[in-house]
């Protein structure tokens, strides 16, 4: 049988298994997935692992970036750079490269699907309303690039945000945020229009950064039972460095990075988000949903540290005006427009949703040359430029990329539910994608000839589970899903589209990654020691084939017996268990923790190069190393994050966090090791509401320490290979800690803030 038919003709054969959750007090079939408007929450009966976060818990932990409010989540690892900047990971899915790849894990904003040029997470902290983490393959409701789940971010709106709330926030190294927000609700619909600012110096050296942002949102109430809802956000974010250091010295010796130079800095980045969603309850069982989007993305930053000027004279790190010596620069557009529509209903046992996709995002690349020089350089400092000068020279504002890449996507999914009695639910989903590229490149510098191809890929996606509820307190859920994710335009095309394509061979023949994950958990209400908690765990593994990757190893360089591409070259095992635990927030002591256990390993990786010494010679050094049952790096087999919390009276919450990693390995050949950490946290928030003088005013006072007992740690380490030394620039061809670039974690700083609602 067809590999991309037999997916759906297992949901058809198990038709009658695949309906929505029943909530065994009420007796009815709900559907509550959606990939448009998360108005439908709910955890009983669902066969998958979720978490849900509020914006309440939110806005009281006032986050500098997602992983403050994600960690409290099992399962959930991701990057930190510096300021806010994150790339969220799942179950050790790793994406292995440094720069701005896809996660493999689908970031949802208000129902778009959105990827950022930095592989990064973008969106106001103070304009979330919700987050839910969907975890195991989510391609069945989401499309590409799902392999491990999806984090799902509902953006603030209703009656809850009427009136005037401001509120500012000071901290270390001169971190600042100023929040402003005007709301109104009325019997014809509510809205609420917000301005948020921060800034700070961060940490690390030259890794200030600046974000504002205007968001809103207006919902109108067409008749009793349809609404229209309007959103936007447009922000504008600068930030210089990313804090890295080269190896375990540095790190000991300049952990702000105060010597040599980041590959990339200076980013400047606009983003713009506008959707409009349509809701009509048909009936008590029977909905619609509708949403458009528009989202903007250009960013703009400079790349490739000169090493040489125009006058053929080297330039060190520490020369004068260095820092600001770079040879690209980048210009980066995107554009990602949208429509989806969803259609849930029941019957009975039986419930259903059915859904179309459409989306078309327009990406552009046009890099010039920042400044004057020259284009080739001897291979170890003194940097000089080998004659003749004229034949190397490389003028400002010459072309090296001007580029076009058009996604088109279409799809159709569904999920069926079917409820055959009060303790079973289960469950299907089918999803089926049609996603065309075009690229096309202009002549530039670098290629002369203009280029252009088409590719098609047509991917089936779906999943299959159980929920039993064994009790009104207790559930066991069962699935089995899939993800994928297609090859870019880049891993394609790269010999044909980039300045450095030469060295690098085309790949048309490739395939689409693939994921397929097995679920067995339980939810359940439970009393311990006397005290109520609600308890998940769930044990799981992911199998992931067929993933992309450069056939010379992660940077390598290409030879004349090595040619570098980007193939299928692999596959990885993903397996672990997670387990939370929350206790009712109403009491006076509460206890949430969080666990997970993974272990991910390369089954199949049998070519990885290593360079060792300069790549810039003319015959590099390269040692071929087999990852075959490597760990996967950078993906701590032990996680775990426990919260105390004390509420003496209905004001005042205490709350002493404690987070924990193992160690890690920091890269493919698993050589070197990161070291694991553990840091502690306390956070204290209090509310003044109902007094006479507050005139019906509400104001909450946030203070918080992070790091609270001063380790030093690292926050990110990767490896991959022979670095040159941060203080002379030589390579000594051996790999090993002072190979690594690192992220020094910030030590002990604090924050207080204070906001105020009329």
């Amino acid at each position: 049988m067809h590999a991309t038919v037999r997916p759906l003709v297992l949901i058809l054969a198990a038709w009658p298994a695949l309906a929505t959750a029943q909530d065994t007090q009420l007796g009815e079939v709900k559907v509550i997935s959606t990939t448009i408007d998360d108005r439908f929450t709910s955890r009983r009966a669902e066969p998958s692992s979720t978490h849900d976060i509020s914006g309440k818990t939110v806005d009281e932990k006032r986050p500098e970036n997602m992983i403050q409010i994600l960690n409290s989540i099992p399962g959930v690892t991701a990057d930190l750079s510096s300021g806010d900047e994150i790339k969220i990971k799942l179950r050790g899915i790793e994406n292995q490269r440094y720069m701005g790849e896809k996660p493999g894990v689908a970031i949802v904003i208000d129902g778009v699907p959105v990827f950022e040029r930095t592989g990064k997470v973008n969106v106001d902290l103070d304009n979330i309303e919700s987050v839910k983490v969907i975890k195991g393959g989510a391609s069945y409701l989401f499309g590409e690039d799902a392999l491990a789940g999806a984090v799902i971010i509902t953006t603030k709106r209703g009656a809850g945000y009427k009136g005037i709330t401001i509120g500012a926030d000071q901290g270390s190294w001169n971190y600042n945020r100023q929040l402003a927000r005007a709301g109104f609700a009325s019997d014809w619909g509510t809205g609420h229009l917000q301005a948020t600012h921060r800034q700070g110096d961060d940490y690390h050296w030259q890794s200030g950064y600046r974000t504002d942002y205007i968001d809103g949102n207006l919902r109108v109430f067409l008749t009793d039972s349809s609404d229209l809802t309007l959103g936007f956000e447009t922000s504008d974010r600068k930030k210089d460095k990313h804090g890295s250091v080269k190896g375990a010295t540095q790190a000991v010796n300049d952990p702000k990075g105060t010597l040599g130079r980041d590959y990339t800095r200076n980013y400047d980045v606009d983003l713009q988000k506008f959707n409009v969603t349509y809701a009509n309850d048909l009936s008590a069982r029977s909905n619609i949903l509708a949403t458009a989007y528009e989202y903007r993305d250009h960013t703009i930053y400079w790349s490739s540290p000169q090493r040489v000027a125009a006058n053929g004279q080297g330039i060190s790190d520490s020369a004068p005006g260095a820092q600001e010596l770079y040879t690209i620069l980048n210009n980066y557009k995107q554009v990602q427009r949208g429509l989806k529509g969803e259609w849930r209903s029941s019957a009975g046992q039986f419930g259903w949703l059915g859904g179309l996709d459409v989306r078309r995002n327009d990406y552009k690349n046009y890099n010039t040359a920042k400044v004057d020089y020259c284009a080739r350089q001897d291979f170890a400092p003194p940097y000089a430029c080998p004659a003749p000068l004229a034949t190397n020279f490389v003028a400002a504002g010459s072309v090296f990329t001007d580029n076009d890449i058009t996604e088109d996507m279409k799809a159709l999914y569904g999920e069926l539910k079917y409820a055959p009695d009060a303790q079973w639910t289960l469950t299907g989903n089918a999803r089926r994608d049609r996603i065309d590229l075009d690229y096309a490149t202009r002549a530039t510098r670098e290629i002369p000839t203009p280029f252009t191809r088409s590719k098609a890929f047509g991917v089936s996606s779906w999943r299959a589970g159980a929920n039993y509820a064994a009790n009104p307190n207790f559930d066991l859920f069962t699935n089995v899903s899939t993800g994928f994710r297609t090859p870019t335009a880049e891993q394609l095309y790269n010999g044909s589209i980039s300045p450095t394509g030469g060295k690098t061979a085309n790949n048309e023949g490739l395939k689409p990654e693939q994921a397929l994950n097995l679920e067995l958990g339980f939810r359940s209400r439970t009393a311990l020691a006397g005290v109520p908690f609600e308890v998940e765990g769930a044990v799981y593994q992911l199998e992931r084939k067929d993933f992309i990757m450069s056939t010379v190893g992660q940077y390598s360089a290409s030879t004349a017996t090595v040619q570098e591409a980007y193939d299928n070259i692999g596959g990885v095992r993903n397996r672990g268990l997670e387990l939370a635990l929350k206790s009712d927030r109403k009491r006076a002591h509460t206890l949430d923790l969080a666990y997970s256990y993974i272990r991910a390993i390369f089954t199949k990786y049998d070519t990885f190069y290593q360079t060792l010494g300069s790549p810039y010679v003319p015959a590099p050094t390269l040692v071929r190393f087999d990852n075959t049952g490597n760990d996967v790096p950078r993906v701590p087999r032990h996680q775990m994050t426990a919260t105390y919390g004390w509420q003496p009276g209905d004001s005042l919450r205490l709350a002493l966090e404690m987070e924990a990693k193992s160690w890690s390995w920091a890269d493919e050949v698993n050589l070197v090791k990161w070291p694991g950490r553990t840091l502690w946290h306390l956070q204290a928030n209090y509310d003044v509401k109902g007094a006479a003088w507050l005139s019906g005013s509400k104001w909450s006072f946030f203070a918080r320490v992070d790091n609270l007992f001063d380790r030093s740690y690292w926050s990110a380490a990767r490896g991959t290979n022979d670095a040159s030394n941060y203080l002379t620039g030589l390579y000594d061809k051996i790999y090993n800690a002072d190979d690594l670039s690192i992220v020094v974690g910030k030590p002990r700083s604090w924050k207080v803030g204070l906001t105020a609602t009329f």
